[in-house]
């Protein structure tokens, strides 16, 4: 079946490509489009796509308003959320990801990465554009420590550490069984214990988690 998108800009000829590039693409199908922040909530909430490619700066509601109001904190359901932007500053990464988004590319990224992110958000997993990957690090690893992460419910074993750490390093859940030798099942029966064990709800709030407990610190 194909990965039904929905595409959030509000300059025709953007969206218009980002149709082109996806549509192009033999998985994944472009259902619906929106011109501004709150039609792109209301078009989102009446088709339940696959996934959303939000623009940050739209009309009305911005992107991140946006996927705050279909992905964040409190929502029931979240859908996926890619946010996409000409604008390559870390404050945008870091406050997507913050309420909700899978996914962070830059409008230059090319129909290749564009479809890696539209599939990797519909499965649940996260891409961010390489080009910002270094800096995201380095935000999360220089976040204020006034408030203590969250602790989990319970334990983390030994085997949810590696999986913690492979995730919080960017590896796909294929990437992470071929590196930990287990199986893919496997690989996602930890990451919805990890999930459960921290309150996250997908895989980037488990590398967020990561970031703040400083299990990972960028060496530059």
């Amino acid at each position: 079946m194909s990965i039904r998108a929905l595409v959030a800009d509000d300059q025709a000829i953007i969206r218009t490509g980002l149709r082109i590039m996806l549509d192009a693409q033999p998985d994944i199908e472009v259902v619906g489009e929106a011109a501004d922040g709150q039609q792109a909530v209301r078009r989102a909430r009446e088709l339940r796509p696959d996934v959303c490619l939000f623009d940050i700066r739209m009309p009305v509601l911005d992107g991140l308003e946006a996927t705050r109001l279909i992905a964040g904190p409190g929502v029931a359901d979240p859908m996926a959320v890619v946010v996409i932007t000409t604008f390559d500053l870390d404050e945008y990464v870091y406050r997507a990801l913050r309420v909700g988004a899978r996914g962070f590319l830059l409008k230059d990224a090319g129909p290749e990465l564009l479809a890696q992110a539209v599939r990797a958000a519909a499965d649940g997993e996260a891409l961010i554009a390489p080009n910002v990957t270094v800096r995201l690090l380095r935000a999360f690893a220089d976040v204020p420590a006034g408030r203590p992460a969250a602790q989990p419910i319970s334990a983390i074993t030994a085997r949810e550490e590696q999986v913690l750490l492979a995730v919080a390093r960017g590896l796909t859940n294929v990437e992470i069984a071929d590196t930990l030798h287990i199986s893919l099942s496997t690989v996602k029966t930890h990451l919805a214990s990890l999930m459960a064990k921290l309150g996250a709800r997908n895989r980037v709030e488990i590398a967020m988690w990561a970031y703040e407990t400083r299990r990972i610190i960028p060496s530059i």
